[in-house]
């Protein structure tokens, strides 16, 4: 399991753009987490999608992001 989590919908536009800017920041691996498949997650992330959360530090980055905000979280 990777320390990087991409919160996502299903059938999310933003969530494909959010895909499209981490892929072009080279971000190292991380886990997608679909925030539908539960009510907590609905809860905490439902309005927020997509989120790039890192599992060590609990930081937690917002759409919209671009690559350099991406690079800067990763720092």
């Amino acid at each position: 399991m990777s320390d990087l989590i991409l919160y996502q919908r299903d059938y999310c536009h933003l969530c494909d753009l959010a895909l499209a800017v981490l892929a072009e920041a080279r971000t190292p691996d991380f886990d997608s987490v679909w925030v539908d498949d539960s009510d907590e997650l609905e809860q905490r992330y439902g309005t927020r999608v997509p989120v790039l959360r890192n599992e060590t530090s609990g930081r937690e980055l917002d759409w919209p992001f671009d690559v350099a905000a991406v690079r800067e979280f990763l720092l």
